[in-house]
Parts: structure tokens; C-alpha cells; sequence
């Protein structure tokens, strides 16, 4: 039986713990300004295209650094980089506090992008890197785990703050949250980390030349490239749809999140778990990929739900929530979202890690899997906002949906040749 405890646990040692922290000051911070931009979307009046940039602007950058960036990580001292990180998070509060019209946003959002790089990247890196091997799903589970709370306190808390107090409340709030994890990191992270010394052996051009020549990441790879067009279209466009299309309010579209973010807080770290004993990962992640896609086509449904299902009206916290039909068809969604990724990241991040022992290039592979997902993030929200612009708010979700099912159909087929082709390789050293 998996060992459901096991993420708490982990909490005990203390550089497991500070690098919990990081992944809970990373999300919060993502989740609560993903909300922010729905209410941005609709006091300056932006069309799907306009609103893609928001999303655009932010993998731009990312796409930009990381492949250095996973360099940099491996010859230097991931400890400063990820600190680093703490620093541009806290500039980008400051800078959200003043923003006037949309062009502001996506500049800021462009900065958001460095620094959501040097924690995510700097993050999984260490974690990959410090745990034990035989634990190793495990541990990157459950330091999804926590990123996955946070992301679901970011979505409430959050919420609730945009919509009771406004934004430059919420962004000390960010502020307060990301100072504490910089003290735990520095105080009870070791000094470089996992970090190597040789150049020669940390992410060159012929490393990643080395990591790509293996049939598994490339399969991996290619999947990301349009798996991220879709699941970004949605990160972005569900929140503004909830609030420009059905007047949804700040802490109910927290809630919404919440549903999805709660499911994979409760069971990432079990599945994680379930990877190291039963192996197959690449089935994990198709499988998991695929039930994202019928999450994806399910959101549209709240068109149809929104004013045929009796509304729900709340009082709390100051103020009244009206849950329509809209409300509940995209919770129910979006827990299904959830699931599917509580599927599939453990395994994905688990074999990113595997194919890159023989290299021992971490933190150059992760850079790979980070790079892979840019480029759709880069394409993805422009791309998805012009169907929303020049179709239909719906229609954008089905086509967000219609990637990913592409990707999962062909990651399917070449991960299957992969595993085969590579148990064939190990044979006659049996």
C-alpha cells in the first residue's frame, strides 16, 4: 500500500521543508494572479487576443532563459538562483500594485516569467538532485504535492482578498509569504546544491545533443510541445471566461480552481508513490494526459449548465456569492483537471530525472522539459484567445481540447516504442 503519509513526513527534514516552501510561495503567488487577470480583462476591456498576451508575454521570457538558466543551475550554486528567484517575485507584487492598462500587464507579466523560472526550474532541480534514488517519485510528488496546496490557498486566500480588499492588499499578503520562504531557504538550504563544477559536464549544447539521442525524451518532449497549447489556453482563458462571460466574482472563480487544485493536493503525493512501485511512468503520463483533455472539453458545458440549474446563493465573508449553473459545470471540470494531472506529473518529472542519470545532466533535462512546454505556452494563449475572439469562447475550449487529445495519441505510440526500444538495448547486458 502507498505510503499516504509519506509527504508529511518528508516535512522533517528541514531541506525538503524549505524547498516546500518555495514550491507553496511559487504557486500561491501564480494562482492568486491568475485571478488577478480576469479582473484586469475586464475593467480595460481586452479581447481574446490581448488576453492571450497575458499568457504569452510570461513563456516568452521563459523560453527565453531556461535553457541557460538549466546550465547556469548545474555549474554554479542553485541556492543563489533560487533565492534570486524571491527577489524578482517580490518586484513584480510591487509592479502589479501600479499597473494602468493592459500593455503594463503583459511587461510585468514578462518579469513574473524570470522569476517563475529561476523557482521552478532552480525548485525541481535540487529536489531531484538531494533525494534519495529510491525515493525519488516520492519526493518529486510531494513537492508538487505542496506546490498544489499552496496553489489551492492562492485560489481562496487569494480570491478572497481580490474580491474583499483589492489588489494592493493581496500583493503585500504575496510579498509577506515569499520573505518567510527566502529566510527558510537560506537558512536551512545547503550551499550548492547538487550544483557542478566541470562545464564540460553541465549542459552544453552536446548534453542536450546526448539527453535528445534518447528515444524516451524525445517522446516526452514532443508531447509537451502541444500538450502545453492546450492546458495553458485553459490556466489562462478559464478564469476570465468565468468572469467576463458569466459576472462570476474573484473568490467564487477561487473557488472553481480550488476544485481542481484539491484533488491533485490530495492525491499527487499517493501517485508519485505509486510510480516508484509499479513502474511503466510513460503510462502514467498518457494516461493522465488523456483524462486532461476530457476535463478541457467539459468546461463548455457551463454555457448550457448557467441558468437551466437553480442558482445557489451564499452569504460569507462579507458579502454574497450567486452560484449559477456556470459556477458548478466549471468546479466539476476543473477537479477533473486535477485528477488528471495528479497522473501525470509525478511520472513525467520522474522520467525527465531517469533519462538524464546517464548524463548526470538534471538540471539540463529539466531545462529540456521546461523549453518543451514554452514553446506551446508561447503559441497556445495567442493562438486559443483568437478562436476566442473571432469564434467563440466555447469553441476556444474545444480546440484547447482538441490538442491535447493530438498530443496524448501520439506521446501514446512513441513512449510504447520507446520502452521497448530501450529494453531491447538493455538485453544482452542481462
Amino acid at each position: 500500500m502507498a505510503r499516504v503519509g509519506g509527504s508529511i513526513g518528508l516535512l522533517r527534514n528541514r531541506e525538503f521543508a524549505a524547498l516546500a516552501g518555495t514550491a507553496f510561495a511559487r504557486s500561491q503567488a501564480y494562482s492568486t494572479i491568475l485571478i488577478a487577470l480576469a479582473l484586469y480583462a475586464e475593467s480595460f476591456g481586452t479581447t481574446g487576443t490581448i488576453e492571450g498576451l497575458f499568457g504569452t508575454g510570461f513563456a516568452l521570457v521563459q523560453l527565453l532563459v531556461v535553457l541557460p538558466l538549466g546550465r547556469r543551475i548545474d555549474l554554479g550554486d542553485a541556492k543563489r538562483y533560487l533565492l534570486a528567484g524571491f527577489v524578482i517575485n517580490l518586484v513584480v507584487f510591487a509592479g502589479f500594485v501600479f499597473v494602468e492598462n493592459a500593455v503594463h500587464i503583459v511587461l510585468i507579466r514578462m518579469v513574473q516569467g524570470l522569476g517563475a523560472s529561476l523557482l521552478w526550474v532552480t525548485g525541481s532541480t535540487i529536489v531531484g538532485e538531494i533525494s534519495p534514488d529510491e525515493d525519488r517519485g516520492q519526493w518529486l510528488g510531494a513537492y508538487n504535492q505542496f506546490g498544489s496546496i499552496s496553489s489551492l490557498a492562492g485560489d481562496l486566500l487569494g480570491g478572497y482578498l481580490l474580491f474583499a480588499h483589492g489588489f494592493t492588499l493581496t500583493y503585500a499578503v504575496l510579498s509577506a509569504v515569499t520573505l518567510v520562504t527566502f529566510v527558510l531557504v537560506y537558512l536551512y538550504l545547503r550551499p550548492n546544491p547538487g550544483g557542478r563544477k566541470d562545464p564540460d559536464e553541465a549542459g552544453g549544447i552536446e548534453t542536450f545533443r546526448q539527453l535528445l539521442s534518447r528515444p524516451m525524451l524525445r517522446a516526452l518532449v514532443g508531447f509537451r510541445f502541444t500538450f502545453s497549447v492546450g492546458k495553458m489556453a485553459v490556466i489562462i482563458f478559464l478564469p476570465i471566461y468565468a468572469r467576463t462571460s458569466f459576472g462570476i466574482s474573484a473568490f467564487a472563480i477561487g473557488w472553481i480552481m480550488a476544485g481542481g487544485k484539491l484533488t491533485k493536493a490530495i492525491t499527487q503525493g499517493y501517485v508519485g508513490d505509486l510510480t516508484d512501485r509499479l513502474g511503466h511512468r510513460h503510462y502514467f503520463v498518457a494516461v493522465g494526459a488523456g483524462l486532461y483533455g476530457v476535463g478541457t472539453a467539459l468546461i463548455p458545458l457551463a454555457a448550457h449548465f448557467e441558468g437551466t440549474v437553480p442558482a445557489v446563493t451564499i452569504d460569507a465573508f462579507g458579502g454574497t456569492q450567486v452560484l449559477g449553473g456556470a459556477f458548478f459545470a466549471m468546479f466539476g471540470a476543473f477537479a477533473i483537471l486535477g485528477v488528471a494531472d495528479s497522473i501525470r506529473l509525478p511520472a513525467s518529472m520522474a522520467l525527465f530525472v531517469g533519462e538524464a542519470e546517464a548524463y548526470d545532466a538534471v538540471a539540463s533535462s529539466f531545462s529540456l522539459r521546461s523549453v518543451s512546454w514554452k514553446v506551446g505556452q508561447v503559441v497556445g494563449p495567442v493562438l486559443i484567445g483568437a478562436v476566442k475572439e473571432f469564434v467563440s469562447p466555447e469553441a476556444a475550449f474545444y480546440a484547447a481540447a482538441g490538442f491535447i487529445g493530438f498530443a496524448t495519441v501520439v506521446f501514446a505510440v512513441t513512449s510504447v516504442r520507446a520502452s521497448r526500444s530501450g529494453a531491447v538495448a538493455a538485453a544482452p547486458g542481462d
